[in-house]
């Protein structure tokens, strides 16, 4: 069940994270969808969107599912990330994510985020993380 609503996530990452970039578009039992919408920033050299770009979306939407799930905290950080690039992201499409948690315990949280490019059924990346969750005492 999750504990926080993708509005009332906004709100607390607008408030303790506000250059994260992507927009949550939804959250539910143990995951969230987020888009980013691609700009020239975001594009490296033959108009793809670049590796730092995707990671860090991942990174966030992950984040986004663990919050909807344990609530408002700050200080759950990423311990780990593994990225596999799989295909060129579109440079002229948006990018959406899609996280999944596998394991949430008490101290670390594990899963995977699928990267695509708005519009291909096929994935653009494969990322897995995992989450340093502070103690509850």
């Amino acid at each position: 069940m999750t504990v926080m609503s993708a509005t009332a996530i906004e709100e607390f990452l607008d408030e303790v994270f506000p250059q994260r970039a992507g927009t949550i578009e939804g959250v539910d039992e143990m995951r969230a969808t987020m888009s980013l919408a691609i700009e020239d920033e975001h594009l490296r050299p033959g108009a793809c969107v670049s590796g730092p770009t995707m990671m860090g979306l991942a990174d966030v939407c992950l984040y986004v599912a663990i919050l909807a799930q344990i609530g408002p905290e700050p200080m759950a950080v990423t311990s780990d990330l593994h990225c596999r690039f799989l295909r060129r992201a579109r440079g002229d499409r948006d990018l959406i994510a899609n996280a999944r948690i596998f394991k949430l315990g008490r101290r670390l949280a594990v899963g995977e985020v699928q990267l695509f490019s708005a519009g291909d059924e096929a994935p653009v990346a494969l990322v897995t993380a995992t989450y340093a969750l502070p103690d509850s005492d």
